[in-house]
């Protein structure tokens, strides 16, 4: 029972009774039940690689509280002060992805971190919420004003990203960061003719990933063609939630984590379907869309344009991620390296997207009036 009564005029109890309380609920259900599948998958994947058994746990373990604060720290702000912060975390983000470029560890191929001590950081995990959140300002400043040329901003903003993106390169990444982007522009009033020339460029971009980048081609080939290619982890998934049935096989019995090299990051939602089952997992996804559709529909009373812009760019990064890793599990889309939000093991990831949802609870917080910012 709340000790805050309506007539609390602190910062605290005012964040109460304007916050929406439903999508909080959800987020922390869904962040305790990543806690639990990280316990149940990442020993058997801390054994194989000879470290302590509950070394990704308490790594784990270790983030969750600062994701908590996160989320509630940055949900506290105004609309205009969660702009100011994202503008801020964008250029410290562009500046740290150009590092990695250059000071970045290569991993499979691939430039995208950067270590300090034992901590490991992923920029671009940061720049993907806090680009949408840029964007969704040039765009809502051009339909403003056109003195402001939003949009080009914007559009030279999303080719920086990009090209540092493909850089890396990941490819996948690229094409979340240009779904959310596409969807923003779309909502702030995109010409039919430009929806045709971003739909032209973007099939063009596709068939140009696929020639440019061997993984690409291999992963999209192997989907294709799973006979004709190597898909152990997708096999594995498979027989996974074949021996889960609808219940599972109870917690900590499950034997796809033993085998499976991403069962505590990429396919955890495997892990999942095999020790909890089917029904789980639809509550799981369950969780996933409500957020979503919750989010959504906050926005329909929305008269701020750039809150509506934002929220949305935010809402549908978070979706298209899980949709992408619950995918790639059942074997709905090429192999793609995305973890499922909140539940995965990862640091930066559980940090960017505690960000993400701090930004749209913040944005889905009732106010008195629309308010300029």
């Amino acid at each position: 029972m709340t000790t805050f009564t309506r007539l609390d005029k602190s910062v605290v109890g005012h964040w109460w009774w304007t916050v929406d309380r439903w999508t909080l609920s959800a987020v922390v259900l869904l962040i305790a039940m990543g806690g639990v599948m990280v316990l149940a998958a990442s020993p058997a994947v801390a054994t194989r690689l000879d470290l302590d058994s509950f070394h990704f746990v308490k790594r784990q373990f270790l983030y969750l509280p600062m994701a908590f604060c996160i989320i509630f720290g940055v949900s506290l702000l105004s609309p205009l002060w969660v702009r100011r912060l994202a503008v801020i975390l964008f250029g410290v983000c562009i500046l740290l992805t150009v590092a990695t470029l250059v000071l970045g560890p290569e991993v499979k191929g691939a430039k995208r971190w950067l270590r300090f001590g034992s901590f490991t950081l992923q920029p671009t995990e940061f720049l993907k919420p806090t680009f949408a959140v840029v964007s969704a300002w040039m765009f809502s400043q051009q339909r403003k004003s056109d003195e402001i040329p939003g949009n080009l901003i914007a559009i030279i903003l999303y080719v920086v990203v990009v090209s540092l993106l493909l850089m890396q390169p990941d490819v996948g990444m690229t094409l979340v960061v240009s779904a959310v982007w596409f969807a923003q522009f779309f909502l702030a009033g995109l010409p039919i003719m430009w929806v045709v020339l971003f739909l032209g460029v973007g099939i063009v971009g596709a068939a140009g990933a696929y020639t440019l980048f061997p993984h690409v081609a291999s992963r999209v080939d192997r989907f294709l063609k799973p006979a004709g290619g190597e898909n152990y982890q997708i096999e594995r998934a498979m027989e996974a939630f074949q021996t889960g049935g609808f219940f599972g096989v109870g917690p900590g019995d499950g034997s796809v984590k033993r085998v499976l090299p991403d069962a505590h990051t990429d396919f955890i939602f495997a892990v999942v379907g095999e020790e909890f089952g089917v029904v789980f997992c639809l509550f799981v996804v369950g969780l996933f869309t409500f957020i979503v559709l919750r989010g959504f529909s906050r926005l329909l009373e929305e008269k701020n344009f750039f809150i509506v812009l934002a929220a949305a760019g935010l809402l549908t990064q978070f979706g298209l991620q899980a949709i992408i890793n619950i995918g790639v599990n059942l074997r709905l889309m090429p192999t793609k390296g995305m973890t499922l939000p909140f539940i995965s093991y990862g640091g930066s990831s559980m940090l960017a997207l505690a960000i993400l949802m701090g930004m749209l609870l913040a944005f889905s917080r009732r106010r008195a009036g629309s308010g300029e910012i």
